[in-house]
């Protein structure tokens, strides 16, 4: 059984009981103990989660009014953990707060309040209930998420996702592909064609087990990470 690390988190339960519906182990982090370069050493793929807002000096910006940070030393641990497990060829999969990380960690920058910054008629923040649908995501055709999903529902139709996020991508980073977009235009899935599977969306398929093609990707997730503990110990 693979070993997913999940990056810590205020609903970590969402993630560790999706992962384990799709045949995986867990290791929840914690960031004074566990080191990124040995956690990238000892599991098989690695989960980034939701949360605050990624530090805007991070990527060259001044923070916005509606800035809410994450925790005390977190965006530094998860960029460090997502650039190791991608120099590896680690799985990642990378939801909400999780794509920004991945964006910034590989040199993009993000939109910090997609209201003032857009202006959409979209709501991309329903917070409750966590599985309330809010909005179509269109997905790219030929992309690995079409594929995951694709079996799901009928071809050519918009995925339907829950949101419950301000902020989101803005300069896409180098070896990342846009394959997924909200109806006004806000990213809200890319993968990294490069890697045997590197796959970060915007909404919370965590909190969407109840449909078959969000469980499908936690499914490939964990065969991919299946696949990586194969290849190591073989």
């Amino acid at each position: 059984m693979p070993v997913i690390a999940i990056a810590p988190c205020g609903k970590l339960p969402d993630y560790e009981e999706s992962v384990r519906r799709a045949g995986g182990d867990v290791r929840a982090l914690v960031r004074t103990a566990d080191s990124p370069a040995d956690i990238v050493a000892s599991v098989q793929g690695v989960l980034l989660t939701g949360g605050g807002d990624v530090l805007p000096a991070i990527y060259g910006a001044i923070a916005h009014p509606t800035f809410d940070p994450a925790e005390p030393g977190r965006d530094e641990y998860e960029i460090e953990l997502v650039r190791l497990a991608l120099a590896a060829d680690l799985p990642v999969f990378a939801i909400c707060r999780g794509i920004q990380v991945l964006n910034v960690a590989r040199g993009g920058t993000l939109i910090q309040d997609i209201v003032d910054e857009v202006g959409t008629t979209v709501n991309h923040r329903v917070v409750m209930p966590q599985h309330s649908i809010a909005h179509d995501v269109w997905i790219e055709s030929g992309s690995l998420l079409e594929r995951l999903m694709g079996e799901r529902f009928e071809a050519g139709e918009a995925c339907p996702v829950n949101s419950r996020h301000h902020q989101a991508m803005r300069a896409v980073a180098p070896g990342l592909t846009v394959v997924g977009r909200a109806p006004d235009g806000v990213i809200e899935a890319v993968e990294s064609p490069r890697h045997p599977f590197a796959l970060a969306v915007q909404w919370h398929p965590e909190n969407l087990q109840a449909q078959p093609a969000m469980r499908a990707i936690f499914e490939r997730f964990v065969a991919a990470a299946a696949e990586r503990r194969l290849t190591v110990s073989g």
